[in-house]
């Protein structure tokens, strides 16, 4: 605003500038000095490993479960879904760096021995089209850095772990952006009458994802890329 007001400009012109040119916001930087010295909120340049199975993006996606006969979505916000609840599903996700191939499960928690049982599934999903995890990053949940049995999996795997920066979960964008589409095109693509019947939807979902969607990112479908990445 500060910016904008002096050069008779309206803000939102000001920002996209800003942006253009990769300068971190006023409340960011050092007054006297111009040192960045707080994190902003995206990397300051995208990346992509080379190759298939270099590095698997996974996370944990928590949604409100359906009651029978539906929720607010089905019926609006009324009394007579109010109070309603009735606890969460929490979708494991993981996502193929390269590729963007995608595997998820829902699961009543997010401790480490689920955590860890989804690794393995994940792993194995992977080498039925040829990858072979070498690398995952995650978030800094409990499940991930301290759990003995997601360490296990990852020692048995020969997996290395990354772990992405506190308070910086755009570091794992690529499931982070998943985990919203996921939401938007499977979880919350239509008002869904029972929870069941919403858990029913999910493969169909994945396989349109991961061998009919294009991505933007990719120029074509995840199996696609899985495909020309063989033998890499």
């Amino acid at each position: 605003m500060f910016i904008a007001h002096r050069l008779g400009m309206h803000p939102s012109t000001v920002g996209r500038v800003l942006r253009r040119h990769r300068v971190a916001l006023l409340r960011e930087i050092d007054p006297v000095t111009g040192t960045v010295i707080r994190a902003t909120r995206r990397s300051a340049q995208r990346y992509e490993h080379a190759y298939p199975g270099s590095l698997v993006h996974i996370d944990v996606k928590k949604l409100g479960r359906i009651p029978d006969g539906g929720g607010w979505r089905a019926h609006g916000r009324s009394e007579k879904v109010r109070g309603r609840g009735v606890g969460y599903d929490y979708i494991h996700t993981a996502i193929d760096d390269h590729s963007r191939l995608a595997y998820a499960e829902i699961h009543d928690d997010e401790k480490g021995v689920t955590a860890a049982g989804f690794l393995d599934r994940a792993v194995a999903f992977y080498a039925a089209v040829g990858v072979t995890v070498h690398r995952v990053i995650t978030d800094n949940a409990f499940a991930y850095r301290h759990s003995h049995a997601f360490c296990d999996v990852l020692a048995t795997q020969w997996i290395t772990q990354k772990f992405i920066r506190p308070h910086c979960p755009w570091t794992n964008g690529k499931v982070e952006r998943f985990n919203r589409t996921l939401a938007t095109e499977w979880a919350y693509s239509r008002p869904f009458t029972s929870n069941s019947a919403r858990a029913a939807a999910l493969p169909a979902w994945l396989d349109y994802y991961n061998l009919d969607r294009h991505h933007l990112g990719t120029g074509g479908t995840p199996i696609d890329r899985i495909n020309n990445g063989r033998g890499q």
